[in-house]
């Protein structure tokens, strides 16, 4: 095994890892052939490799009747190899807009960032063949040059965790082969000839017939895909110098910034910014809506345009992500540190603020109360809150969240705005909100 193009494959891609010091893998193992090859490959670079720490962890779907049979063979698989294993059930709930594999596909990475050793880095059996069906998938559905780039060989998770997919520039055809000439046991999941699912389709209609007609095909496609990661990265580096040009410190982002730019760097530049808050990208239409509306609407004018997991929204000429939040039950305030219903801690400090309370005013915390009238300190006249949120250009989304203090049926204090001219006292009590 350790003089195969494919054993060294392995051992080459995990080398910076070890290089420095980083030992603990954990294998993504599904008991198909791509992941049982790369878990014997892993557990024989053990004897080349002492310190090498190996686990593997299998995900059970719940979307095949074999599932509980397969989590069976990759425990026993693992036993006789001596590797740790690991297993996680996960439950696919349906989304609108969303397909079962992206959810599988979401889940799996969830529940194996969580059930593998801390500090490991898991390793992906996705291979060559696995790389152009989603090349093909994503031409099918008009992406762009970030999407046609497909897998990269390396994929940091939002928890930080890294993975890895050593065999991404190896043909299944020579996994199959090396699984063959080690006599290695798999499984077969029956869902890969099913031709309803288009990666399916695709693997058994549309690749063999082109690597037939084209000598050479895969290796040529991946080279394309190679090139495009390449031009893509390239591409992020400038747009990264133009976000930081239009992008303030809570993450908006600047209209009249934008409107220097031409209409494809500003596409561009959206979809960065998007990034930092969704995976899921607005369709072309959606785009140009955004961008349309954000760059020649009035200063004034509300915009809300609604996206799958928050909203973009206009504010004083900058585009902001929002995401739809709840808005907290009101209470009364019977401690110095008082938790809120939507997991945020109000505390009472000494200081600058209002009075304390008398006997008998009762002081209670309240939201979304926009006709709330006070008279801010340094401020003139009485006037509704919802009138001193919009001069202070408080985004309306969130003026809600924000906690309102009353003595009674008396606003006193705006957290983190306003206090009260009638109940200002420089040795008195004022309120800090702790996410």
């Amino acid at each position: 095994m350790q003089t195969t193009s494919l054993y060294q494959q392995v051992k080459n891609a995990i080398t910076p890892y070890t290089n420095e010091y980083k030992t603990a893998f954990t294998v993504a193992l599904s008991g198909g052939v791509d992941s049982v090859v790369l878990l014997h490959i892993m557990n024989a670079l053990k004897a080349e490799i002492p310190q090498l720490q190996l686990s593997a962890v299998y995900v059970n779907h719940g979307l095949s009747q074999y599932g509980d049979d397969w989590q069976h063979f990759c425990e026993k698989l693992c036993a006789i190899v001596k590797v740790s294993f690991y297993s996680a059930q996960v439950k696919i709930t349906n989304k609108s807009r969303t397909s079962l594999e992206e959810l599988a596909r979401d889940a799996r990475y969830q529940a194996l960032d969580q059930h593998s050793p801390s500090g490991s880095i898991i390793l992906l059996g996705q291979h060559l063949n696995d790389q152009l069906e989603t090349f093909l998938l994503r031409l099918k559905r008009g992406s762009g040059l970030q999407g046609l780039a497909s897998m990269r060989q390396i994929r940091t998770l939002s928890s930080g965790r890294e993975c890895l997919r050593p065999l991404l520039n190896t043909t299944r055809h020579s996994i199959e082969q090396f699984a063959s000439q080690f006599k290695l046991e798999h499984i077969t999941d029956d869902s890969n000839t099913d031709e309803r699912f288009d990666r399916n389709f695709i693997r058994q209609q549309i690749v063999p017939l082109l690597s037939e007609r084209f000598i050479g095909f895969e290796k040529s496609a991946a080279r394309s895909v190679n090139l495009l990661q390449q031009q893509q990265d390239v591409l992020d580096e400038y747009t990264q110098l133009d976000l930081s040009q239009c992008q303030n410190t809570q993450q908006g982002l600047s209209c009249l910034q934008l409107a220097n730019f031409s209409a494809a760097r500003q596409a561009n530049v959206l979809r960065c910014w998007l990034g930092q808050f969704t995976t899921l990208m607005p369709s072309q239409q959606q785009t140009q809506q955004i961008l349309t509306q954000g760059l020649t609407a009035k200063a004034d004018a509300q915009l809300l345009i609604q996206l799958t997991g928050g909203q973009v929204r206009r504010h004083q000429n900058f585009l902001y992500f929002v995401r739809e939040t709840s808005v907290p039950d009101s209470q009364s305030l019977t401690a110095q540190k008082q938790l809120l219903s939507d997991g945020r801690t109000l505390i009472q400090l000494s200081g600058v603020g209002v009075r304390k309370p008398l006997p008998d005013e009762h002081v209670s915390v309240q939201f979304n109360c926009p006709q709330a009238r006070i008279k801010p300190l340094k401020k003139p006249g009485h006037n509704s809150i919802k009138h001193w949120f919009k001069d202070a250009k408080v985004a309306p989304w969130l003026r809600a969240n924000v906690p309102l203090i009353f003595y009674n049926e008396q606003l006193v204090y705006v957290v983190g705005h306003f206090i009260s001219a009638e109940h200002a006292n420089e040795k008195g009590i004022f309120w800090e909100i702790k996410t």
